[in-house]
């Protein structure tokens, strides 16, 4: 096979300089840092809120829009981390470590752009890797038949129960939930409607941006509204003074950085797994290899740059699984794939035979989202803690209402508005029972890969369930599906 990068990348470049891709790259990134920056509405948030608006917009200017959210609420979520001692999202948490003692020494200009600085190198080498990775693995997967799709989404699913919460157990019933909901519609062997209630709302399935917004914007929403007035807050460090020092410094931590970086793409391109994983390992990492150990946790540069480096690393990682395989490498980029195929598009290996000049698009948006991002978190850093101090009160009720009103934008369906509302108390419910969202969203999206590829390769092969093993690569992915379970709960996941 092969795909026409040469040609594609210089032609992707101009129309990623154009200026109203440039303009909605930096609308983006503005929105992700601003939502990033607010604890508790993660950069998986505002992408499931504004992805309903792309249905209005061309393939690249919608691609530029949420790609510049993906990159910017990444980096955000460290400012509160070291602002605040409150990580914007949970791939944030890692920064408080060391982002947070070195504010209160009165070095939060500094901390700040170990930050961004780390975030961009990151976010950079990670696009690279994209471009480098993302065809090897198509052209792999131009070999997959049925077994091979439900083998790799199988591993999928066990790749996030495992990571998702406490209890490995609710992780799988969480799948198990996302994947029950998928089958509702039109069965996709027979043709007949399943589960619908005779709702013809209903025959086509529950739609996945309405479901993805309600579970993870209203789900959000509701569990941050429970917990605003309960806790105290730390102090806010106000006071943001020189950012860097001179940029030979960051050559003394090429190697953390350059480590935390490969560990960032590997983890993103594992499916499920995510920034948050990615982050703590890196920053572990950092600290087993570090000459003096001891220090991490007092507020030295060595922490913020291991754990941001890998957390913005997984935003590249994170699409090779979606774009080469049609499975999301986290929820932010579970919620891409709906946006993708709003657009008409389906990711798989077919599209990077088809549609390289794509891949090759977000390589350059990635790029310069990073820029966006570095020249924002420069020059905007002394303006980031009155981001903190936005009223929740005023807050969540904005989100709410556009929570609603993308759902509807969709189909232009009440329907789908009221889906959104009924799925995000629904979440929400789960979620106070110890049940972890990203699990059902990872099912209702993998479900309707694996039923129809199981079924399809049972029936062509006398309902023989060794076909699954029949080849080396779904026999590996099953096997290796097997032994990660083995694994966690030799771990003690199991509870």
């Amino acid at each position: 096979m092969e795909f026409q990068t040469l040609e594609a990348i210089p032609g992707a470049l101009f129309a990623a300089l154009s200026p109203e891709c440039l303009g909605w790259i930096c609308l983006g990134t503005v929105v992700g840092v601003l939502f990033g920056a607010a604890p508790g509405l993660t950069a998986t948030t505002a992408v499931a809120l504004f992805t309903p608006i792309t249905f209005y917009m061309s393939l690249n200017v919608s691609l530029s829009f949420l790609m510049g959210i993906y990159c910017g609420g990444f980096y955000a979520g460290s400012i509160p981390a070291i602002l605040i001692n409150t990580p914007g999202a949970p791939g944030n948490a890692a920064t408080v470590m060391d982002g947070y003692p070195m504010a209160k020494q009165g070095r939060a200009g500094e901390a700040l752009g170990h930050s961004i600085i780390s975030s961009w190198l990151g976010g950079s080498l990670s696009a690279f890797a994209l471009l480098i990775f993302a065809p090897l693995i198509a052209a792999i997967a131009l070999k997959f038949g049925a077994p091979e799709y439900f083998a790799v989404a199988v591993l999928g699913l066990v790749c996030i129960a495992g990571v998702s919460g406490r209890s490995m157990i609710k992780g799988v019933a969480g799948a198990a939930i996302g994947m029950f909901l998928g089958t509702v519609g039109m069965d996709p062997i027979d043709g007949l409607p399943r589960f619908t209630m005779d709702n013809l709302n209903l025959m086509g399935g529950i739609a996945l941006i309405p479901a993805l917004v309600g579970l993870f914007a209203i789900t959000e929403v509701l569990a941050k509204v429970e917990t605003v007035g309960r806790s105290g807050k730390d102090e806010i460090i106000v006071q943001v003074k020189k950012m860097l020092p001179p940029l030979k410094y960051y050559w003394q931590y090429k190697g953390v950085i350059i480590k935390s970086t490969i560990i960032g793409v590997i983890i993103g391109a594992i499916p499920g797994t995510g920034p948050t994983i990615a982050s703590w390992m890196s920053y572990n990492e950092a600290k087993r290899s570090s000459k003096h150990p001891q220090d991490f946790g007092t507020g030295i540069p060595e922490g913020i740059m291991a754990s941001e480096s890998s957390n913005n690393a997984v935003t590249g990682g994170a699409l090779i699984p979606l774009l080469t395989l049609g499975v999301p490498g986290d929820t932010v980029t579970a919620v891409l794939l709906g946006a993708l195929m709003i657009q008409g598009l389906t990711p798989g290996p077919m599209l990077l035979v088809e549609r390289y000049d794509l891949v090759a698009f977000l390589l350059w948006i990635l790029l310069i989202a990073n820029v966006v991002m570095l020249a924002m978190g420069l020059l905007g850093s002394k303006y980031f803690p009155y981001i903190l101090k936005i009223p929740f009160q005023i807050l969540m009720p904005i989100v709410s209402v556009l929570c609603v009103t993308g759902g509807y934008a969709v189909n232009n369906s009440f329907f789908d508005a009221g889906m959104v509302v009924v799925i995000g108390f629904a979440g929400y419910i789960l979620l106070k029972l110890g049940f972890p969202v990203a699990p059902i969203v990872l099912g209702l999206i993998l479900g309707p890969i694996i039923e129809p590829n199981m079924r399809r390769a049972l029936l062509g092969h006398g309902l023989n369930p060794l076909v699954f093993f029949s080849t080396p690569i779904s026999a590996g992915l099953l096997i290796s599906s097997f032994v990660l379970v083995y694994i966690m709960n030799k771990r003690g996941r199991m509870n």
